[in-house]
């Protein structure tokens, strides 16, 4: 049957070009065709759903046959081309048939792709790591014999080119030597690219399996790192060679790609179906949807009732901005939790990756600047390529650092671009690449001395420079505090947890359709009303003329403060599938703001709202002092050359009321910041 079917294939698959026809009666493919002579591509897409409705068992060969019957199907196509235009196939000479949408029985993960699927067609799902540049592939060797000249035409396949072994003219037919003919040769692009599990279907404790894949022709750069890709092709088993020894027993799989169909750049990849859109949009009819779908958020750790409601927001987002002259604004979330030890960041941060449509979970201490952004790395046949990091791989969906105090400097810069502009940009080893990393980033961290101060600002109690800090939408410190009631209901709560080996409350929505809900979610693009534009021009306003003399008093907020206000309001008319933002979203976007700027952006010498503690880490008190010594040292150097310390703290004391251990910290600060220094002992100079 498999015989009869190879030999008949050519022309069913012209009679399935000619003679397919939609609902409405229009020829699908025919058309498709026409349509290639005026976009100038040389692929045809078909939807393998098609062919199987046409004829099942053409279908059942092109799958289990893929080696023999691409090729017919590929002339079949050509030939139908010459009919529906024929100037256009008399210029291209072929084109290809790409098969989107294999059924789900040939669907295979790629941690079950083994030995029976070799030389079948497969469709594989994942993440796309590595791609090496586009070279060019001799597919058609021309070999001119240096004896006579003649020229011997030689198709080339697997990886090394081969040499006719005798040359092709009537009177020579020697042995060689041959030289290539390049003006004469078949080329096609070429490009290696890797795919990899997904992160967030990889089983707990197991590393991600990854396949190369090898696309030629109009497949070339369709993807690139941190797409998700869906991936169509002949499965192909390649000899291992130990290097000195010989050939191996032991073959590496790869695939030989017929379709790349790029997920990514969708809005969401979550499969959803009709019954759970209905029951989606039955759950956001409820007027407490809000606090069904933050409660439902890591139900076994108690209490964090604002941090959860903030969680939610981040895992919806905003609404991405590009302004007409091009300038980008970010719509996700970014979300600092600081904390005391045992205060449950870190099983928070474990549950968000899991829930977010696309979640990814790293650690600090082991994590560097490459493996967070792309890696550049060296190919086997000595050509260099890019490797997707855990903000690229997290594109459209959660980054969650765990302790990223305890990442190295030089480490923590990467995340700068990516938390602000949404790109990561490499320029290392000749490659030269920017990367989409629209990801949201939910960061922990411990506080510098063990515990959190509150007498001390929080630049001071967390090993994060002030360019992170700023980059955060809201900062949450949590604190271990004694209280009875709360530590009574505490007690209870994991008591129960461990007697009944489940969560004492159960989510309302389960993590599989919360993980759904966001992702339907998240397609909306909300706008705000003109009450809620009121609003949260009048809270800007308020903060921002906080003292009448507005020249002397600390800076409430910023501009980037009002963009995250206007984002959260976002996310929550997303929560409840609204298009519009209403002045009830706004209210309580204020609201958690003014929570996260009462915890982290007040100046505690004066207890007034001071955004400058995040965006400088030096509140306006402390600045103002620093300003003082400054002048108290310059004018001391005007009259004697160089300023003795014990005179600055005399006149601090007398002129400013600064006490002598408060003037001595700022004026190690001040030294150690490179303002000042010591010309000699108990002497100091402005530099």
């Amino acid at each position: 049957m498999v015989e009869t079917s190879l030999t008949d294939i050519e022309e069913r698959f012209q009679d399935f070009l000619k003679s397919f026809s939609t609902e409405d009666g229009e020829y699908k493919y025919r058309l498709s065709l026409t349509q290639l002579a005026n976009t100038r591509l040389k692929a045809l897409t078909v939807d393998f759903n098609d062919v199987i409705s046409f004829d099942d068992a053409m279908a059942k060969t092109l799958l289990d046959e893929p080696d023999q019957s691409i090729g017919l199907v590929d002339r079949s196509a050509y030939t139908q081309l010459k009919i529906q235009a024929p100037e256009y196939a008399e210029e291209v000479k072929s084109i290809h048939v790409r098969f989107r949408g294999l059924p789900d029985t040939h669907k295979v993960s790629l941690r079950t792709l083994g030995s029976q699927h070799v030389r079948r067609l497969v469709r594989v799902d994942g993440i796309l790591v590595r791609a090496t540049p586009v070279k060019p592939l001799l597919t058609v060797g021309a070999f001119k014999c240096r004896r006579c000249g003649a020229v011997t035409f030689m198709p080339q396949e697997g990886v090394f080119m081969a040499e006719p072994t005798r040359c092709s003219g009537p009177t020579c037919k020697r042995i060689g030597p041959f030289d290539l003919v390049e003006s004469e040769s078949t080329f096609v692009n070429y490009q290696e690219v890797r795919l990899q599990e997904k992160p967030e279907d990889l089983p707990p404790g197991q590393l991600p399996r990854w396949l190369d894949v090898n696309l030629t022709e109009d497949l070339v750069d369709v993807a690139r790192p941190g797409d998700h890709a869906s991936i169509t092709g002949i499965v192909r088993a390649e000899q291992e060679v130990l290097a000195r020894k010989g050939k191996m027993r032991t073959f590496s799989m790869l695939i030989e790609a017929n379709h790349v169909d790029v997920a990514g750049k969708e809005a969401e990849v979550v499969e959803i179906s009709e019954e759970e859109e209905e029951e989606i949009k039955d759950i956001a009819k409820d007027p407490w949807v809000y606090s069904r779908v933050a409660r439902s958020i890591a139900p076994s750790i108690f209490g964090l009732d604002d941090i959860k409601e903030s969680i939610m927001y981040l895992l919806f987002g905003g609404v991405r901005l590009i302004t007409p002259d091009g300038i980008q604004v970010r719509g996700d979330i970014n979300l600092l939790l600081i904390g005391d030890p045992g205060t449950g960041k870190s099983q928070l941060l474990q549950y968000i990756h899991r829930i977010a449509p696309r979640g990814l979970y790293t650690h600090g201490r082991g994590t560097t600047a490459a493996g967070l952004t792309a890696a550049v790395i060296r190919e086997r046949m000595g050509g260099m390529s890019l490797e997707a990091g855990a903000l690229v791989l997290s594109d459209r969906g959660v980054c969650a650092i765990d302790e990223i105090d305890k990442m190295k400097p030089e480490d923590r810069v990467s995340v700068h671009e990516a938390m602000e502009q949404q790109t990561v940009s490499v320029a290392k080893g000749g490659i030269v690449a920017t990367l989409n990393a629209r990801a949201s980033v939910l960061a922990a961290a411990n506080p510098a001395l063990g515990r959190y101060d509150p007498y001390r600002n929080v630049t001071e109690n967390i090993n994060l420079p002030v360019t992170i800090l700023s980059r955060f939408d809201l900062i949450f410190v949590l604190r271990d505090q004694p209280d009875k009631d709360l530590d009574m209901k505490m007690a209870e709560h994991v008591l129960t947890l461990h007697k009944m080996e489940a969560a004492p409350v159960q989510p309302v929505i389960g993590p599989l359709l919360l993980k759904k809900y966001v992702s339907y979610a998240k397609r909306l693009k909300p706008v705000l009303n003109d009450e809620a534009k009121q609003r949260v021009q009048d809270f800007y306003l308020k903060m921002r003329s906080t003292s009448e003399k507005a020249t002397e008093s600390p800076v409430a907020i910023t501009v980037r403060q009002l963009e995250s206000v206007i984002r959260l309001a976002e996310a929550r008319a997303k929560a409840s599938l609204r298009e519009e933002v209403t002045a009830e979203d706004a209210e309580a976007a204020i609201r958690l703001m003014m929570k996260s700027l009462g915890q982290v952006g007040i100046d505690l010498t004066s207890g007034a709202p001071d955004i400058d503690t995040i965006m400088t880490g030096k509140p306006k008190g402390v600045r103002d002092k620093l300003h003082a010594i400054i002048s108290v040292i310059l004018n001391l150097e005007k009259e004697f050359g160089a300023a003795k310390e014990e005179d600055v703290y005399d006149t601090l004391k007398k002129e400013y009321d600064i006490e002598r251990a408060e003037a001595t910290a700022l004026l190690n600060q001040l030294k150690r910041d490179g303002t000042l220094y010591a010309p000699r002992d108990g002497y100091v100079k402005k530099t």
